[in-house]
């Protein structure tokens, strides 16, 4: 559907809890001054027909410019706040694997960005599953090799108002979790969480005895979050989800998402390709391997405290009849076995 920024009929979403700022006329006029100032910082200027979408998650706008590719204003909830300003860090930081912005207002979460090319999972589709595992054997190194840069700026990025959860600390954080989704968890589900503390405890500790910094977590980290405009090149985006914590933890949505479309059997090939960039003296790729049953497990967490954030204090997406919300759901997937 083609709006423009002051249009009145954007894509919305009608999942409960979507509340986005849309509906303020002053607040859109205030996104169409930012990026008409953005884009002529840059020697650009907004053209008509912009695509909004509406999402609980963000606001974005497809802006088409009358001098270049169109351009993509992004607005996050306060919970996300914070990805506005690590974009700008992750330019600074990671220069060759992220979108660097035309323009970013950090106080409020917003960001203009350049179009990036089309996302991984549209190059791949059609794509065989040994083609599709062969490019993303070159997109986990590379993104591993980001997490190993980042790793040594986990405090500034923490400043930016990165959520932190850190491995050591992630019991701490799955006894947050189970009080505040105990009202929304069968009573079976709930009595096999506070059986599962001990579990959770050891598997915190097996990960950091492993010996690899905390680093960036994307968090969502699957086709739909990577562009690819040429053969070759790779740029990781949507950094809304990010926490702080283990950086194997990346891999849980990754390995669902590409078991859901390839196939379990290009899984171990994909584990070995990003660990290898992690091996170092004392640290064997067999190590790492066993270190990531641990990462896999724990990620759950992760995954649910997102998606605490995003809805606090409501149910949101997935609460209908006796299915429990979202944050339920992946806090019960810490009782899965790992699967690579």
């Amino acid at each position: 559907m083609q709006q423009t920024t002051t249009g009145t009929a954007p894509d919305p979403d009608d999942r409960p809890g979507a509340v986005t700022p849309w509906g303020d006329a002053a607040w859109r006029t205030a996104v169409q001054e930012f990026t008409a100032r953005g884009l002529a910082a840059h020697g650009l200027s907004p053209a008509a027909g912009a695509t909004v979408r509406l999402r609980p998650w963000s606001v974005v706008i497809r802006v088409p410019t009358g001098d270049g590719p169109p351009v993509w204003f992004k607005a996050n909830p306060p919970a996300a706040r914070f990805e506005a300003g690590l974009g700008g860090a992750l330019s600074r930081l990671v220069p060759d694997h992220v979108l660097r912005p035309l323009a970013v207002d950090a106080g409020r979460g917003w960001s203009l960005l350049p179009d990036g090319g089309p996302v991984l999972r549209d190059v791949l589709a059609g794509a065989g599953a040994q083609e599709a595992a062969r490019t993303w054997e070159e997109v986990l190194p590379r993104y591993a090799e980001v997490q190993k840069t980042l790793g040594g700026h986990t405090a500034e990025l923490a400043a930016l108002g990165v959520p932190a959860a850190r491995t050591t600390a992630l019991p701490e954080l799955f006894d947050r979790l189970l009080a505040e989704n105990a009202v929304h968890l069968a009573p079976a589900g709930l009595s096999r969480l506070e059986a599962a503390r001990p579990l959770i405890a050891e598997a915190s500790a097996e990960l950091a005895a492993l010996g690899v910094e905390d680093s960036l977590d994307h968090s969502d980290l699957h086709g739909g979050q990577v562009l690819s405009p040429a053969p070759g090149r790779h740029t990781f985006f949507d950094w809304g989800d990010s926490s702080l914590t283990h950086p194997f933890c990346s891999l849980l949505v990754t390995f669902r998402v590409l078991r859901h479309e390839y196939g379990g059997e290009v899984l171990p090939r994909l584990r070995d390709a990003y660990l290898e960039a992690w091996t170092a003296p004392g640290r064997t790729a067999r190590d790492l391997r066993h270190g990531l049953g641990p990462a896999l497990r724990l990620a759950a967490l992760i995954r649910a405290a997102a998606w605490g954030r995003l809805f606090p204090g409501n149910p949101g997406p997935g609460a209908a009849g006796d299915e429990p919300p979202a944050t339920a759901q992946w806090l019960l997937r810490v009782l899965e076995e790992p699967r690579v």
